[in-house]
Formats: structure tokens, C-alpha cells, sequence
């Protein structure tokens, strides 16, 4: 552990370089410091930080940058929350006061909202939905061998696939396949639902040559609406922290936050621990699986919609980012989105 002056420094050095993004030298920790205490002093504590790799140096500069165990202790050991203004806090509930119409919506807004707030690439998953019910169900032909697939469920979210059946498929079939759904599987919960379960329902109630076909179009659209649903926005501000010329680690970049899954394990890979300060994660670059994300920080927040589970929200952003001021912004707005998403499924009670 360091003492309190030389976490002090630390503090002081993390701050100044996160918010003018330039090496800092001893004087300017000594302007900034809330202690009186000589540049001599200073500068022999930031070669002891130095030492113990905390602080490193930079070509161009006398000055001197955190390095990644350097925001490690701090994130661990020093920083605070900060509390934000108070129109930050009135435009959040201002955009998510506005009416919905289903669950996905109110979780893709949040992810924009964040995302404007920050100028970082936000993501936010839905609550888990394995207590969501399935309330209807219906095949629309669209054309001459394309149908629409709608599935209705208790949180009023309304999913819909579009398929290309066989050309010698009936319309009976058809019928049966959705009089089979509406009488066997309103009522059940999604995660009571699983393929074996359909594929004996479709081949005791359909039958016929097609009732693999039809199986399959049933279980896909299931199986959307019991996805977690991943919305990212922002991507478009992966270039504030890429270099132009990196022209191929740009595309590589947004890919990676293209992919959902990928996204989701790192979001979910190290849950906040009960004993942890706040309720906010936060992973540097060196500690993520991916090299393309070095330079960035992710920051996860999980939040609760009681017996409708869990969702995440969280915000990748470079690396010297104003932590105090981000882990504010989540711990806040994991609850209104909580509150939101709450006041919403109270409609279907």
C-alpha cells in the first residue's frame, strides 16, 4: 500500500492527465495538491510511484502518465463517484419518460442515451425474460411463399421472422401448426419450452412431410424471444481513440462490438462482488481478452427489475477516461433504468 501523500500524487496525477490528456510534472501536482508540500518532495514520491510501476514516463515529456497498475490502484483504492449536474440527471429522466411500447425498446433507448451522454460506444442487455409467458401466436402469408411468424409474450414484447416455406407445403399444415401453438404453448413460460418438447408436439399434433420445416420456423422464433437482447450504440466513437492510420484495427473494432455474444461474456465475465465499493465495474484494456481494446476501458453496471431478472448497461471508453464522473453516471442511471423497465411490466400485471 502507499501512503496517503504518495496516493494523494497518484490521485492528482490520474485526474490532471484524464482531463487536459497530457504528461504532468511536479509543479503541476504541487498547484493541484490539497496538502502543502515541496516540488523536491514531490518529485522524489513520483519517482518512488515510478518504482513501483505505477506512474512511467514518456518520451516527449518530463512529465509523467499512469500506466495500467496505476489506474488499477486507483479504481481499486481512490476513486469516488462524482455526483453530475443536474441537467445530466433531468435528460435522462426526460428520455426515458417517454411512452414504450415493448421491454426492447426501453433497453435500446438506454444504450443511445448513453452513448450521447459520453460520446463512448454504449451497450445495454435486457432483463432475463425465462419467466416471460408466450401469449400468441400467428402466421401471416406475405407472399406466395413467404410468411411472417408472430410471437406474442406476457411483457408485450412482439417478436416476428420472416420465412420462405417449401413449394409443395399446405395451408392446412400451416393451420394446424399455429392452432398447435396457441392450444399447447400459450400460457407456458419460454424457458419451460424446449425443443424436445416441440419437436413431440409437432409430430403428434402436425405430422405430414413438412412438420420439420414447420418445427424449425417454430423454434427460431422461440428462441429469439428468449434472447437476451444486446443494442450497442456509439459505435462511431471507437475513432476518437484509434489512430487514422490504423485502418484495418478501426474495422477489426467494429466488428468486435458487432459481436453480441463476444460483448456479453466480457460484460459478464467478472460480476461486481458483494464486497465491492460500488456497484460499477470497471476492466482496463490490459485485463480484456482482446489486444484491439488495449487502449479502452469497459464499464459494466448490472441492474435488477425484481422477478423479471437482471440486465447490464455498460459504456467501453479510452483508457484516461474521467472514471469518477462515468461511475457516477452508471450507478445513477442503473436505477432509473431499473425503475423504468419496472413501472413498464407493472402494465401487464
Amino acid at each position: 500500500m502507499l501512503t496517503e501523500r504518495q496516493e494523494l500524487i497518484l490521485k492528482t496525477i490520474i485526474q490532471d492527465f484524464t482531463h487536459k490528456h497530457e504528461p504532468v510534472g511536479s509543479k503541476t501536482v504541487m498547484k493541484q495538491l490539497p496538502i502543502k508540500v515541496s516540488s523536491a518532495t514531490i518529485r522524489n514520491e513520483m519517482a518512488v510511484l515510478e518504482d513501483q510501476g505505477l506512474i512511467e514516463k514518456t518520451h516527449s515529456s518530463s512529465g509523467r502518465v499512469p500506466s495500467s497498475e496505476g489506474y488499477r490502484y486507483y479504481l481499486d483504492n481512490l476513486v469516488e463517484p462524482l455526483q453530475l449536474p443536474e441537467s445530466v440527471y433531468n435528460q435522462i429522466v426526460y428520455q426515458l419518460d417517454r411512452p414504450f411500447h415493448q421491454v426492447n425498446e426501453i433497453v435500446q433507448e438506454a444504450a443511445k442515451i448513453l452513448s450521447d451522454l459520453t460520446n463512448y460506444t454504449a451497450f445495454a442487455e435486457g432483463p432475463e425474460s425465462h419467466d416471460v409467458t408466450v401469449t400468441g401466436f400467428r402466421i401471416v402469408p406475405l407472399s406466395n411463399r413467404q410468411v411472417m411468424a408472430i410471437l406474442v409474450t406476457s411483457d408485450g414484447n412482439v417478436k416476428n421472422q420472416v420465412y420462405a416455406l417449401p413449394h409443395n407445403i399446405h395451408g392446412d399444415e400451416i393451420e394446424k401448426a399455429v392452432r398447435m401453438i396457441n392450444d399447447e404453448l400459450v400460457g407456458k413460460s419460454l424457458k419451460d419450452i424446449s425443443p424436445t418438447l416441440l419437436k413431440s408436439l409437432t409430430s403428434h399434433q402436425i405430422g405430414g412431410e413438412h412438420s420439420s420445416e414447420l418445427l424449425d420456423l417454430v423454434e427460431d422464433v422461440l428462441k429469439d424471444a428468449a434472447s437476451e437482447q444486446m443494442y450497442v450504440d456509439g459505435q462511431i466513437n471507437l475513432l476518437n481513440n484509434t489512430s487514422e492510420k490504423d485502418i484495418k484495427d478501426i474495422r477489426s473494432l467494429y466488428e468486435l462490438v458487432d459481436q453480441n455474444d463476444l460483448i456479453s461474456e466480457l460484460m459478464t465475465t467478472s460480476p461486481v462482488t458483494k464486497d465491492a465499493k460500488f456497484p460499477v465495474k470497471v476492466t482496463l484494456g490490459s485485463e480484456l481478452p482482446n489486444d484491439l481494446l488495449k487502449n479502452y476501458s469497459l464499464l459494466t453496471a448490472e441492474y435488477s427489475v425484481g422477478n423479471h431478472g437482471k440486465g447490464t448497461i455498460a459504456l467501453l471508453g479510452p483508457t484516461n477516461m474521467p472514471y469518477s464522473q462515468m461511475i457516477g453516471l452508471l450507478e445513477y442511471f442503473r436505477n432509473e433504468l431499473a425503475r423504468k423497465l419496472l413501472d413498464y411490466y407493472g402494465k401487464f400485471q
